[in-house]
Order: C-alpha cells, then sequence, then structure tokens
C-alpha cells in the first residue's frame, strides 16, 4: 500500500473513531438521566428536552450540512463540525444549569448533523469503487458500535466519576479525529459554484423539525394527540412544499434526478429499513435485559454486544459474497436474516434466558452487516462526488426518520400491550398506576410492595409486548426482502454515477 492509499484510509479511521463519540452520545446520556434529575434539579419535561434539543437541531442540520460541504469545501466543515462536538462536550459537562445542559445538547445535535453526512461524502470522493465497499463497512461499523458501548462506558464512569466524565469522554476521540483531518484530508467541493437555496433549506429544516417531534411526542403521549398529529401534519405538509419547490427552482437544493435512480432510491429506502428495526430493537432489547433478566446497565451494555459481533462478521463476509449475490441478494439476504432473528425474538418467553437472547441479536447484527453497509454503497454509488455531501446528507436524513418512527410507532406498539397485559393484575390503585408506566417502574413497583406476583407479572406482561413488537419488526424486514428483490438492481452501473475522483491525495 503506497502513501497515498494510506493517507485516506488513516482519515477514514479518524473520523470512523469520532463517530464513536457520536454513538456514544445517543445512549450514554439515558444512564445519566436520573443522576441529572438530582444533581440539576431538572423536571421530566427537562429530562426530555436533554434529548430532544440533540434529535431536533440534528434533523434540521442534515440538509444544509451537506449543501454547504459540497459548496464551500467538506474539510472546513469537518474540521469546525468535530470543533463544535468537542467545545459542545466541555459545555455539557460543566453546564450548572438544565438550561446550559439543553443548549449544549443542541450544540451537540449541531455538530453531529454536519460530521454524520460529510463523513461519509468523502468516500465517494477518496475511494475507488473495488475499495468503497470496505471502507462503508468501516463506517457503518462505527456508526453503530458507540450505541452499545455507551452503557458500558458510561455505566464505568458513572459508577467511578461525576456526571459530567460521560460528556469529557468524547474530547480524546474528537482531538484525534481534528488532527487527522487537519493534516491528511485534502480540501474537496462541487465544481458548480450555485446559488445557495435558502428557501429549500428552510423548507426541508422545518420539515424535518416537524416530523421528528412530532413523532417524538406521539410516542410519549399517543398517537390520537392533537399536538403531535398537528406537528407531523406540519412538517409533512413543509416536505411536501420543499419537494414542490425544488422541482421549480433554479438552484435546487438537492437533485430529485436521483429519485429516478432505482440504485439510489431503492437503496435510501431500504437503509431506512434498517434503521427502523435496528433502533428500535435497540429501544426495546436494553428494557428486557435489565428488567426481565435483571441486568444493570454495564451489564445491559455487554449483553448487547452480539448485535455488534453480528454486524462485523456480517459485514465482512458480504465483501466476499458480493461477487456472488450482488446488491440486491446481499441486501435481500440481509433482510432474511433479519426477519428470522425477529422471529426468534418473537418467541421469547419470560424464563428463556440470555443464551436464546445472545442467539438471535447475533443474528440481527448479521442481517444489520449484510444489508446496510451495501444498501449505503448503493445509494452512494448514484452520486457524483462533487454532490456526495448533500446526497449522503439526505441519505442521513431518511435514515434519521426511519429511525425516529422505528422507536416512537414501535414503542407505542409495546406500551399498549404491555398495559393491556396488566389491566387484569389484581393491585392497589397507586401501585397499579406506578406499573403502567414503564416495565422499570412495575419492577420498581413490584420491589416496593415486595409483591413476588406483581414481578412476574410486570415481566410476562413486557414479554408479551416485546413478543408483538419484534413481530411487527419482522414485518417490516418482510417487506425489505421484497423491496430488495423486486425494485433494486443486481448490481449498481457505473453509468448511474459520474466520474469517481475529482481530487488527487498529495504526499
Amino acid at each position: 500500500m503506497n502513501v497515498m492509499s494510506r493517507r485516506k484510509w488513516w482519515v477514514l479511521g479518524a473520523l470512523a473513531v469520532s463517530l464513536l463519540a457520536v454513538g456514544l452520545d445517543l445512549t450514554v446520556l439515558n444512564l445519566a438521566l436520573p443522576t441529572l434529575a438530582t444533581e440539576l434539579h431538572a423536571t421530566n419535561g427537562q429530562l426530555q428536552w436533554f434529548a430532544d434539543a440533540y434529535n431536533l437541531t440534528f434533523a434540521a442540520a442534515l440538509l444544509p450540512a451537506g449543501l454547504l460541504g459540497d459548496r464551500f469545501g467538506r474539510r472546513k466543515f469537518l474540521l469546525g463540525a468535530l470543533v463544535l462536538f468537542g467545545a459542545a462536550s466541555v459545555a455539557c459537562a460543566y453546564a450548572g444549569s438544565t438550561e446550559a445542559l439543553i443548549a449544549g445538547r443542541a450544540a451537540l445535535g449541531l455538530g453531529a448533523a454536519f460530521l454524520m453526512p460529510l463523513s461519509i461524502s468523502i468516500i465517494p470522493v477518496l475511494f475507488e469503487e473495488s475499495e468503497r465497499p470496505k471502507a462503508i463497512g468501516l463506517w457503518t461499523m462505527a456508526n453503530a458500535i458507540g450505541i452499545p458501548l455507551g452503557p458500558i462506558v458510561g455505566g464505568w464512569l458513572l459508577q467511578h466519576y461525576w456526571w459530567g466524565s460521560v460528556f469529557l469522554i468524547n474530547i480524546p476521540i474528537i482531538l484525534a479525529g481534528i488532527i487527522a483531518v487537519f493534516f491528511l484530508l485534502p480540501e474537496s467541493k462541487g465544481e458548480n459554484k450555485q446559488k445557495l437555496d435558502l428557501l429549500g433549506i428552510l423548507a426541508s429544516s422545518a420539515g424535518l423539525i416537524g416530523l421528528t417531534y412530532g413523532i417524538i411526542e406521539a410516542g410519549e403521549r399517543g398517537w390520537g394527540d392533537a399536538v403531535a398529529l398537528g406537528t407531523i401534519a406540519i412538517g409533512a405538509a413543509a416536505i411536501a412544499g420543499f419537494f414542490w419547490w425544488e422541482r421549480r427552482s433554479r438552484h435546487p437544493m438537492i437533485d430529485l434526478s436521483l429519485f429516478r435512480s432505482r440504485g439510489f432510491a431503492g437503496a435510501s429506502i431500504a437503509a431506512t429499513l434498517v434503521s427502523f428495526l435496528m433502533y428500535g430493537l435497540l429501544f426495546v432489547t436494553p428494557q428486557y435485559v435489565q428488567a426481565v433478566e435483571g441486568a444493570d446497565s454495564f451489564g445491559t451494555g455487554l449483553r448487547l454486544l452480539p448485535i455488534m459481533g453480528g454486524l462485523l462478521i456480517g459485514a465482512k463476509t458480504a465483501e466476499k459474497l458480493h461477487v456472488r449475490f450482488g446488491n440486491r441478494g446481499l441486501i435481500a439476504l440481509g433482510f432474511v436474516f433479519l426477519a428470522a432473528a425477529m422471529a426468534m425474538g418473537a418467541s421469547t418467553a419470560a424464563g428463556s434466558g440470555y443464551g436464546w437472547t445472545a442467539a438471535w441479536l447475533s443474528m440481527a447484527g448479521l442481517g444489520i452487516g449484510f444489508a446496510l453497509p451495501t444498501a449505503m454503497e448503493v445509494a452512494l454509488g448514484a452520486l457524483t462526488p462533487e454532490r456526495s455531501g448533500v446526497g449522503s446528507a439526505l441519505i442521513m436524513a431518511l435514515r434519521q426518520v426511519g429511525g425516529t418512527v422505528g422507536v416512537a410507532l414501535l414503542g407505542t406498539v409495546l406500551s399498549d400491550i404491555y398495559r393491556a397485559k396488566l389491566e387484569g393484575v389484581n393491585i392497589p390503585a397507586d401501585t397499579a398506576e406506578m406499573a403502567r408506566r414503564s416495565v422499570s417502574a412495575g419492577v420498581e413497583a413490584a420491589h416496593r410492595s415486595d409483591s413476588h406476583g406483581l414481578l412476574e407479572s410486570v415481566r410476562s406482561a413486557f414479554v408479551n409486548g416485546m413478543d408483538a413488537t419484534l413481530w411487527v419488526c419482522g414485518g417490516v424486514a418482510v417487506l425489505g426482502i421484497l423491496l430488495a428483490l423486486g425494485f433494486l438492481p443486481r448490481a449498481i452501473s457505473s453509468k448511474e454515477g459520474s466520474v469517481r475522483r475529482t481530487i488527487d491525495l498529495k504526499e
């Protein structure tokens, strides 16, 4: 491997490590919420905003981030995103009030919104077509592995240090990314200096904020809540207006002709379905491991590692099977594994034990490893290097909405069945009200009342809800199989993209 080849892999490796900080930040906060409620005297609404401030700024800035990187230079905006993410991590760590922490979380979301699409947008620019599957597999793995590592790292830090340490862990990771990008990554940008589509930026940001916030509220308040449905409707209208404007604008923010490419459209939808399943799975499984199997936060993170093991094996094996199965076959195979994993998980009983859980989690990880990197490769293959930033941001925006919908929709299914199964349990009214809030509250209520019967009822009710949720996931996985086989081309045509490289790496 010559110097130029080594440099691009070092850059991608450093960015992959930086993405660990983003993944960690998605889950590590959940562990710190009880401590934050005490230390900062935060209300339930403020605790929710610690998460929502991140999600909303992330959603709002995704498409503008890609556009700005394409126009003014991806390297400088990547550096800015890394600096912002690091500074916001310090601000969160030393926040002395709930308002300061919410502001810090919003800044973290803004940094992540630039870091995520621009880190993957350099792949079509730096890497040849033969190298791209490996590069995307590394990016995907880095994007996902931080999620289960959050409880492991966060649990250890909270046991030994103060709550701000869960944010300071980002600093050495971000510093490594800044050094690598500054010294090793050459600048790249689109050649066409078109005007900024300000109306498109506003419409897309408003639409993604409306959809994300509305779906979050629907998951919290129920799908019949007027505020949630109204916000979703406003967001959907803004997105529809965005696409209407893009079709008529002289300087559109995104190239809508991308959706005429079966590779881009089908692969983007496939990646969105995988995100729906992955984030839904990561929402329901930790609750099962903690409440039913009795693991603590640190142990929960360890018990989620089979997903990562399966993902690693799947992504590595997919590289070898690509010639035989093609893109369509690999994505379909990934959804087959996901469907089988969901069916196995849906047959879980309260006494199944962790061995069974580890088996179907490993199979789910294998399916994600087959489907997600391949789908991302196909979608990126349809992008020209000069539009890779906004194109990557569009893919990430679809995945963001898919993941948010997954958590909210599957959370509703889980909650409805859990509460329905508890209806017949003969317990005092105040205990029943506490138990119906969530499975964690139910376990706490059972321990407070020293009722083994209630504990078994709570666990059984949750497993019933989880099984139903996983059957829904299985249906989505079957839909993914049909999409892959019926819509995707076997292999991306080189004619769907343009020239793959626009810059030379200089020694």
